[in-house]
């Protein structure tokens, strides 16, 4: 059975579907997969700058602080050690990778299992890429309605339809972004997902 997708027009309302590629979007729901996926696009986006200084790094303290015998106190070589106010920090924290290595194939596949998920509960709608004449804001607010869409709601345009990606991206829950940019984590974050005819054609080659 041909998966379809309905093809809503600026009221939201569906006079016609376009047929969705069953390798991409009619795939076994992989759970485990989506979850190794979605962990490592997390940890890939960590800032990772957070950083200190050691006793080597911070400045100051080249001389003994007092002589090494007949004062009472305990040795000590040089007032930048991590007992002394100022001094650096016995195990600081350094800038590092969070990244986590998720295999291609495996984000493929994680991806279709996704794109899947919405095929399976009909949450995905289609729109002409054309749909727009220019930004509006109130016109994408009422395509939603019409159509009944639960948020939060992902939209994916392509990088040249800037009246779409302008018209949704101030709505409240709603995310715009590109087949380039997608990733799982959106895709599972999203409960709708609204996607132009030219941006599934690229989603689909990516995914597959």
């Amino acid at each position: 059975m041909a998966l379809k997708a309905p093809v809503l027009n600026v009221s939201g309302k569906s006079s016609k579907g376009m047929t969705l590629d069953g390798a991409v979007f009619g795939t076994e729901l992989r759970e485990h997969l989506i979850h190794e996926t979605v962990r490592a696009e997390f940890a890939e986006a960590r800032a990772a700058t957070r950083g200190g200084k050691s006793r080597a790094d911070v400045a100051g303290g080249g001389a003994k602080p007092w002589r090494q015998k007949g004062t009472g106190r305990a040795r000590q070589g040089t007032i930048r050690a991590v007992q002394f106010e100022g001094g650096g920090m016995a195990f600081p924290p350094n800038m590092r990778s969070f990244a986590l290595k998720v295999n291609r194939k495996t984000r493929s596949k994680a991806m279709r299992s996704a794109l899947s998920a919405h095929a399976s509960r009909s949450s995905i709608g289609v729109i002409e890429g054309d749909t727009f004449d220019g930004p509006s804001t109130k016109t994408a607010l009422a395509l939603l309605e019409g159509w009944g869409a639960s948020r939060p709601l992902l939209v994916v345009c392509d990088e040249a339809e800037a009246a779409i990606a302008k018209s949704f991206r101030n709505l409240e829950t709603v995310e715009v972004t590109t087949p380039r940019a997608l990733e799982v984590r959106d895709l599972v974050w999203a409960q709708s997902l609204l996607i132009t005819r030219e941006a599934a054609g690229a989603v689909s080659e990516r995914a597959g």
